[in-house]
């Protein structure tokens, strides 16, 4: 999806374009097309027969051709306005034809703001279940209708294991990505810059255990190795001709979630203003109902004519369409937060948590509940996404006037997190508060974390009912702070937890001071396990 991904393709189709000229042969359209309208092949010799006009496809790109489709149809746009013609084969292409051009659309506003644009057919990013995991989802939320945060939480656990294109190269990745994250924020509307402030998605993503650079890719390996992943996030028609094609041993249970899916129209887009009335043509030809059927058959895609009757499967209700972010930066942040899907980084999360005697009674009571609810039981939308996941290394760090104990698991299963819950439950308790100790123990736990593996991503997370008054004080902590390596600091951020009595300016400076920032649980009533959900996956 970068410049550096395109950059390629960007300068042969800049150069094509470029280069074209010759006769405009009203039978031919050139077309930038995704491979997944190759299904759409034995539909393409009717058009020929039945307008005149040839479609010559050039299956060059999976999806959202992001800038080479600008480069495309910014050139095609500067010959129309210089007067002069486009090629025939082997020239430029007049039209694109993709699955999506959500991203194109975003940042590429001017360029694509004049481009015609015509919806073709619809598929929703949805889920494919083996019966196995169908059967453990169902039973353990109790509900028919299955969502992203049910996914997501399975995905932590281990109980879903599945496969999704890459997202940085395909437009079911992408699209699959943006509804997630917009399930997630729990916002109903288009992601915005702080909701993906913080990554919520990795306990999602631990559970991603096929990725590939294209849809069919992604099919056959699923296919392929049918004891690697029990779950497929792709189409809809993807899923539909998979359950029809007899290539599994058992067919997949679809989820439409209900929390909402974000839907492809398969847009046809016109580069080259100067045949628009062949793209006319065709169009007309792709939106009669005779026409949509054969799409809606052939390749198992709800028609974009909402005059035709839906089909078979295709009469299941998808639920509420999620927005696409309306901001370029944040589809950015979202992707880079996605990552490498065949490298992912460990992540660590360290816990200060204040033990001292201002905590005991109702404070260590509601500290437990928070625990237990990023554990599993706070079964709600934005406790799946926050909830602890497998592989993830917590480091527990217990402190009062000094520091008391430091324990770390990897979260395996169950039996992990109960021993996280012990280590929170049964600890006694200090008889002061050495805030700046504590943090000054967590970046050296921190550096030799980095040191043994110098890509884990790591975060500390500080929650205290009080002010500091032992061990070492503020400036000492920055001193030191400011003599750990450049890796460290620029690594390493504190998310403090205004917690009580607690000094909320000398957290926000320390906030500040290392790149995170400060979260008041007794802010807006809200609560300390509201407030530890608030910061997870941030770093």
């Amino acid at each position: 999806m970068t410049l550096r991904l395109f950059v390629a393709v960007t300068l042969t189709l800049a150069t094509t374009v470029a280069c074209s000229g010759g006769d405009d042969d009203p039978t031919t359209l050139h077309v930038l097309a995704g491979p997944d309208l190759a299904v759409l092949e034995p539909l393409l010799d009717e058009l020929r027969s039945e307008t005149g006009v040839e479609l010559k496809m050039d299956y060059r790109a999976d999806a959202d051709t992001g800038e080479a489709l600008a480069a495309a149809g910014a050139a095609a746009a500067g010959k129309a306005a210089a007067g002069a013609v486009t090629g025939k084969a082997g020239g430029g292409h007049e039209a694109a034809w993709l699955s999506t051009d959500r991203s194109f659309q975003l940042r590429h506003k001017d360029t694509a703001r004049g481009l015609l644009r015509t919806p073709t057919m619809l598929s929703p990013v949805v889920v494919g279940l083996r019966p196995d995991a169908a059967r453990a989802l169902h039973a353990k939320s109790g509900e028919q209708h299955l969502s992203w945060a049910d996914l997501a939480a399975a995905a932590a656990t281990g109980t879903v294991r599945f496969g999704m294109a890459d997202p940085r190269r395909t437009g079911t990745g992408l699209a699959a990505l943006v509804g997630v994250a917009t399930a997630a924020a729990g916002t109903g509307g288009a992601l915005r810059e702080e909701d993906v402030s913080c990554d919520r998605l990795r306990g999602f993503r631990s559970g991603q255990r096929i990725t590939a650079a294209s849809t069919r890719d992604l099919l056959d390996d699923f296919i392929d190795h049918p004891g690697t992943a029990n779950a497929l996030i792709t189409y809809e028609s993807d899923l539909l001709a998979l359950n029809s094609g007899g290539r599994l041993t058992e067919k997949l249970e679809i989820v439409r979630p209900k929390d909402g899916t974000v839907l492809a129209d398969f847009p046809l887009l016109l580069l080259d203003p100067g045949r628009r009335a062949t793209y006319d043509k065709v169009v007309r030809w792709l939106r009669q109902d005779s026409v949509q059927r054969k799409i809606m058959r052939t390749a198992l895609r709800r028609p974009a004519n909402p005059s035709v009757a839906r089909e078979g499967e295709l009469r299941a209700q998808v639920g509420n369409a999620l927005y696409f972010p309306d901001r370029p930066d944040v589809l950015e942040r979202l992707l880079d937060d996605y990552g490498d899907p065949a490298h992912r980084v460990a992540h660590q999360v360290v816990f200060l948590l204040d033990f001292s005697g201002s905590m005991r009674g109702e404070r260590m009571a509601e500290l437990r509940e928070a625990f237990a609810d990023l554990s599993g039981a706070d079964s709600s939308a934005t406790g799946a996404f926050a909830r602890f996941h497998q592989g993830e290394r917590l480091t527990v760090v217990r402190f009062g006037g000094r520091v008391l104990e430091e324990r770390t698991v990897t979260v395996r299963g169950q039996r992990d997190l109960r021993t996280l819950a012990d280590i929170v439950a049964h600890g006694g308790y200090g008889d002061a508060t050495a805030v700046w100790t504590a943090l000054d123990h967590g970046y050296r736990t921190a550096s030799s974390a980095l040191t043994d593996e110098p890509e884990r991503s790591v975060s500390i997370v500080l929650m205290t009912d009080g002010e500091n008054n032992a061990g070492i004080a503020y400036e000492e902590f920055v001193r030191r702070y400011e003599a750990r390596s450049a890796e460290t600091r620029t690594a390493v951020h504190t998310y403090p937890v205004h917690f009580g009595e607690a000094d909320a300016e000398a957290l926000r400076r320390a906030a500040g001071r290392t790149g995170g920032r400060m979260v008041d649980a007794d802010a807006r009533g809200s609560s300390l396990s509201e407030a530890f959900k608030e910061i997870r996956g941030c770093r």
